[in-house]
């Protein structure tokens, strides 16, 4: 019984796979956008990380928000927004004002170093956005944090 229907069932294929899109060496491919490689968002800009509950810039996010100075600096005619986050742990206004002073810390560095104060902006989702929605200290890790979006 189990051959002969296999035999009567139609043999389906999948469809061949979309060729790669290409992406620069140094890019950065947001995760949460590569669903389908043809729409996946590229970022010239590293995203910076944070202690918990600290606004305090590492070494490791000053060394990024010089990379991002030098894109930026490329790019005269470009506008950033910084987008201040924060893992899921405190009250929604703490991590709202958290946030904001994370964006503020990055915005001062870059402003620091020449980039004009109008070509920044700043904003703070708090908790609402995480990057992990993991409830360990992995992802809370991932979501205190700045991402940097190029304004159209």
């Amino acid at each position: 019984e189990d051959e002969t229907l296999a035999q009567k069932e139609p043999v389906v294929t999948a469809p061949a796979a979309p060729e790669p899109v290409p992406v620069a060496k140094d890019a950065v491919v947001k995760e949460d956008a590569v669903k389908d490689a043809s729409a996946a968002v590229v970022s010239p800009f590293d995203t910076i990380y944070f202690d918990f509950d600290s606004y305090v810039l590492r070494q490791d996010a000053r060394d990024s928000l010089d990379r991002n100075y030098q894109w930026m600096k490329n790019n005269p005619g470009e506008t950033v927004r910084l987008e201040g986050h924060c893992d899921e742990r405190g009250s929604d206004e703490y991590n709202l004002a958290l946030g904001e002073k994370r964006a503020r810390a990055a915005q001062n560095y870059l402003k620091s170093l020449g980039i004009p104060g109008d070509r920044l902006s700043v904003i703070s989702y708090g908790k609402e956005k995480p990057a992990d929605p993991g409830h360990n200290e992995e992802a809370w890790a991932k979501n205190r944090r700045v991402e940097f979006i190029i304004v159209k």
